[in-house]
Parts: C-alpha cells; structure tokens; sequence
C-alpha cells in the first residue's frame, strides 16, 4: 500500500508540473504581440477544402472566398470530392471553384489532401491553404497569410472562431475552448517568437515543403502530426491572429464525444509514433518545440493517470474514513470551477467579444473539460481499433456578411 502511495505522489507531482508549464507558457499571451512586417509581394495560393456530402454548407463557404480582399489572379479555389452522393459537385461548380475528384476509397481527411496536393503540384502554386467544408472565411484572410509566406513562414495556422456559439451549450464550450486555444496556446507562443500549433483548418502550407517533406498523415489526427513533424525538422508555424476562420461547432454531445475521441486517439497516435524522435531531438538540440510537442501528446495519458490517482485516493480515503477531507475536496471543485469562470470570461474578454453568445459555454465549460477524462481512458484502450475518419453532419446554414455583421457592429 505505502508502494502505491508513493507512485501516486508521483503522478501528482508530474500534473502539478504539467498545470504550472501551461500557466507560464500561457501567461505569454499577454506580452506585447510580434507583429508580421507588411508584405511586398503578392504569392499564388490554391485554396484546397476536403468535402464528403457537403451540399448544405459549402456554397457559403465559397462565397466568402469569392469576396476575399485578395488579387482574384493570384487565388484559385479548389474541392477534393471524396466519394460524394449527393450535389456537393453542383454546389462546387456553380460557385466557380474546381473540382479534384478522389477516384480511390479516402479514410481520412489527410489522404484527401495527399490526393489534392500531388494533383495541385504541377501547376504554379506557391501555397496551399486548406479549410473545412462547413467553414467561412474573413475577407481579409488570404492577404493576412500572404504576409506570413512573404516573411518567410513556409507553415502558418489562422484563427480558428465559431459561427454558431450559442446554438447549445455544447456548441457554446467548444467556441471557448478554440478562444482559449487561440490565446493561450498559438499567440502566447507566437509572442515569444516559437513554433505555434496547427489546428485541423484555416492554415496555410507552402509548396516548398510539401515538395521537400511530402505530406504523409499516418494518424486519426493530421493536424496534431504536422506539428510534431514541423518540431522534429526544426520548421516553425506561425499564428496569424487577424486571418480569421469561422467553424462550425458540433451541437449534441453524442457529436462531440465522437469528435474528441477520434482527436484523443490521435493524439495518443502520434505519442506513440513520435515521442521517441521528440525526446531525442530536445535531448541533443534543446529543442523547445520539441518538449512543447511532447507535453502536448502525453496531455490523454496524464490524464488518464490522474483519474486513476484521484479514485484511488478517494477509495482510500473511504476505507481510512480518518483521513477522509471532505472539505478539502470540496473546496478543490470550488476552486476548478472558479479558474474555469475566469479562464473564459478572461479569453472572451481578450478577444472583445461579448459575454451573452458564450454564457452557456462559461457554465458548462468543467463539465465540457471534465468529460474528456472518460474519453480519454477509453482512447487508451481503443488504440487500433478505430482507423477511419467519421464525418460530422454540418448543417449551419450562416453567410459571411451575417458573422460579419454579428461581430463588427
């Protein structure tokens, strides 16, 4: 027992550190931001959106890319059809984009990419930015990430908003966690002048590497292994907070967990493909993206280990009914619950939003977070078991000039 005891100190002692490396790396966000230098040139972008069955949303998609504040010359507008059933060509094609067509089964996201890039590479493309079918675009995107490529990014990740943040409470919970990512992870990081974290849409990859490193996602996650293989190869990503993506976020929590579990299996994924090559490149080159990314991945595993540390010290407590501090723990979910309010008031607050749209998000976001922990655990234990994409139905019909309009009044 004493034994068992002690390894749990362990794991407390390992989450205490992991909450204080996050507090002071996200404490960097309010340092004064780094600023990308005007560009001097206007670079050719091929604009790539994977899309399955994407009917009901898509056209509003390209019509917000269609009144980009962006050289129409210098930009063309591209939809990898994977294996479609119903009229996501027609809606493609009346709206003026062009069509790739996947001829091959697609498991994943990241294949239908794989299928656009090699097709998109033979023409005179000097980037590809990639966005969600269900997503509309800010007017000022391309030329926000024109900057980054003309300074020199080769990667840069836009900022990913919601279109629909109060539509429920789950949609509501994940619109705060994107602000809190935005903020406390990509601009903290950006700020300090290091390798920010792509974030699954609205970013941007130039053909010069995908020349030199191809673009191969082995994981449920493509997003989360670009980054790791951008800290491994020393390349960094930047975070380009006015070019801005607006998302659709799931409604139910039945979509959500399916959502979380395919990212938290994928993350697992990429801990086990590339922690060793994390470990040894921050072993040898001290590399700061390189702990970053492994802190990252091991977040599901230490979560996992923190659950089984607080029921084994509950279930302790229980049989040593002296040492149970019903107090302690009680003021512990107070004091979580408090950090919460304030985490989310504080990022709605940073970005000038208003309080109201995210009202059921601030109430419910513990619990949001909370229910990772199941996820989790059995992300743990279904590594292997899942190895396809599963689509989440997206059906917020919401035009550009409304958000706009919403956001900018």
């Amino acid at each position: 027992m004493e034994l068992f005891k002690e390894i749990l100190k362990v794991i407390d002692i390992v989450t205490v550190a992991y909450l204080v490396y996050y507090v002071i790396t996200g404490l960097c966000a309010i340092k004064t931001k780094k600023v990308i230098r005007k560009a001097t040139n206007t670079h050719k972008f091929a604009i790539v959106i994977p899309a399955r069955n994407e009917e009901r949303v898509i056209g509003n998609l390209l019509k917000s890319l269609n009144k980009q504040e962006y050289p129409k010359e210098q930009y063309d507008v591209f939809v990898a059809i994977n294996n479609c059933t119903d009229k996501t060509k027609e809606v493609v094609l009346k709206n003026g984009a062009q069509v790739i067509e996947c001829q091959v089964p697609v498991k994943s996201k990241g294949e239908a990419l794989r299928i656009a890039f090699n097709e998109l590479n033979k023409l005179d493309y000097e980037a590809y930015i990639i966005f969600d079918a269900d997503n509309i675009v800010h007017p000022k995107f391309i030329s926000k990430m024109n900057k980054a490529i003309d300074a020199g990014y080769e990667l840069a990740q836009g900022f990913r908003d919601s279109k629909n943040i109060s539509d429920t409470w789950v949609s509501s919970c994940y619109s705060i966690h994107y602000l809190i990512h935005n903020i406390f992870l990509n601009q903290a990081r950006m700020n300090i002048d290091k390798s920010s974290f792509i974030n699954g849409t609205g970013f941007m990859i130039s053909k010069k590497y995908i020349n030199r490193k191809g673009y191969k996602a082995y994981t449920l996650t493509e997003d989360i292994e670009l980054t790791v293989k951008c800290a491994i190869d020393n390349e960094d990503i930047a975070f380009v907070e006015d070019a801005i993506t607006y998302d659709e976020q799931p409604t139910t929590f039945k979509a959500s967990w399916k959502q979380r579990k395919r990212w938290s299996i994928g993350t697992i994924q990429c801990f086990k493909i590339y922690s060793m090559k994390l470990i040894k490149k921050a072993l040898k080159k001290n590399s700061f993206s390189s702990i970053d990314n492994l802190i990252f991945l091991f977040s599901p595993v230490l979560q996992f280990l923190g659950a089984i540390s607080y029921v084994s010290r509950f279930l302790i407590g229980l049989a040593e009914l002296s040492n149970m501090n019903y107090m302690g723990k009680l003021s512990t979910i107070i004091v979580y619950y408090a950090i919460s309010l304030v985490l989310s008031i504080t990022a709605i607050k940073m970005k000038k939003k208003h309080i109201i749209p995210y009202l059921k998000g601030i109430i419910m976001l513990p619990v949001f977070v909370l229910s990772w922990i199941p996820i989790n655990i059995l992300a743990c234990f279904n590594q292997g078991k899942q190895t396809n994409w599963e689509k989440i139905e997206h059906t917020r019909d919401v035009t550009i000039d409304k958000i706009l309009e919403v956001n900018y009044k």
